[in-house]
């Protein structure tokens, strides 16, 4: 199964950590970004079709603006991308065109894949991208991104461009082998384990926390990177940048890093789209039998199960709904407007209509606007 799934991959997403091509000290090491470059040429020669999520743009801006320590100011840190970003994507640009390939710089926030017309829109210049044989290379817009549009972290961002690009396998390129049974670094008889059939709570456990100046993210953001493509049938490898050839080989020999199986596709772009990529205005709290209905038997969200409603939001914002036990269980877009639903919660569609006349819907959220995660 691991063999098949790497050897037969046709639309990778290569996410490239920071700490693989810049440091504080160095700034950019062009040496890495080339290396890492050859391998990828081997990989189009095979046929596969690549984009490249690349960290490294602030650590790169720090070197240059000469600042002792990773900005914790916003407009610095701004700043350092600014100066980071096109010294990053000139060393890509001289890395493959002396292998004839050619770059295109994509720089997104959260907003950009928030929006469903601009998700679509971006999607199709990627695939437009790819039909030119042009490599998309893909980073944040730090430069203008604030916490409120801001993708987080390039683990995170790599798994949205694996869904928006429709990938086939996520590469998760870091400075560690991939998951162990215990931190190798703590106790040297830890173990790689291999292959990940499930993200299970065990696994989950096992993720740590990055403590490098260079990386923000850590194997919990891996972690959680490879189990939001799962949902979309898209499998995770978490690969040791560091080792030369290794990239290549792994996906040529099937061996090498840690594989986190996908299920089986079972949330189209849209529904994956509303599970993982909006982020909730809100929360319906709902009872038994409404969790019951929607969860087993297929049904859309009626007012007459809800029991608390937080805002604000508006209708078509994205929600949460959680159960009696305060777990959440689904998203959807609401059609209906918090303060309106604090008022209709509870009560049966005849009595909403009576009380507040014919509503556009009936449905709080309707199930094809509904996601069970």
């Amino acid at each position: 199964m691991r063999d098949t799934v790497l050897t037969q991959a046709t639309r990778i997403v290569i996410k490239i950590g920071s700490s693989l091509i810049a440091s504080r000290a160095e700034g950019l090491r062009p040496d890495r970004i080339e290396r890492l470059a050859d391998e990828i040429a081997t990989l189009k020669k095979q046929g596969r079709e690549i984009l490249i999520v690349s960290s490294g743009a602030i650590v790169s801006g720090i070197k240059k603006l000469q600042l002792k320590e990773y900005p914790k100011n916003l407009p610095v840190k701004q700043a350092a991308a600014a100066v980071g970003q096109s010294r990053l994507m000139w060393a890509y640009e001289k890395a493959f065109k002396r292998l004839s390939i050619q770059v295109a710089q994509i720089l997104l926030t959260h907003q950009d894949l928030e929006d469903r017309r601009r998700f679509l829109n971006a999607r199709h210049t990627l695939s437009t991208l790819i039909d030119f044989g042009i490599i998309p290379i893909i980073n944040e817009n730090d430069t203008v991104a604030v916490d409120e549009i801001r993708v987080g972290d390039n683990d995170t961002l790599a798994s949205e461009v694996a869904h928006l690009a429709d990938a086939d396998l996520l590469v998760i390129l870091s400075d560690v082998d991939g998951l162990y049974t215990e931190d190798p670094r703590k106790n040297p008889s830890a173990t790689l384990i291999p292959f990940i059939p499930a993200i299970t709570d065990d696994i989950e456990r096992l993720a740590g926390v990055s403590s490098t100046f260079e990386g923000t993210g850590g194997m919990a953001t891996k972690l959680r990177a490879a189990k939001k493509v799962g949902q979309y049938g898209v499998s995770t490898l978490i690969l040791n940048g560091e080792r030369a050839g290794l990239l290549a080989s792994a996906l040529t020999t099937g061996t090498g890093g840690s594989l986190f199986l996908a299920r089986e596709r079972r949330l189209n772009s849209r529904k994956h789209w509303i599970a993982f990529t909006l982020r909730p205005r809100g929360q319906i709290h709902l009872d038994q039998g409404a969790v019951d209905a929607l969860a087993q038997r297929g049904k859309s969200l009626l007012a007459s199960g809800i029991r608390e409603v937080i805002g604000p939001f508006e209708a078509g914002d994205p929600v949460s709904c959680f159960d009696p036990e305060g777990k959440e269980f689904a998203k959807g877009l609401v059609n209906v407007s918090s303060e309106l639903l604090a008022r209709m919660k509870g009560l049966k569609t005849t009595v909403i209509q009576e009380q507040f006349g014919p509503q556009e819907y009936e449905e709080v959220i309707h199930r094809d606007n509904l996601v069970i995660l």
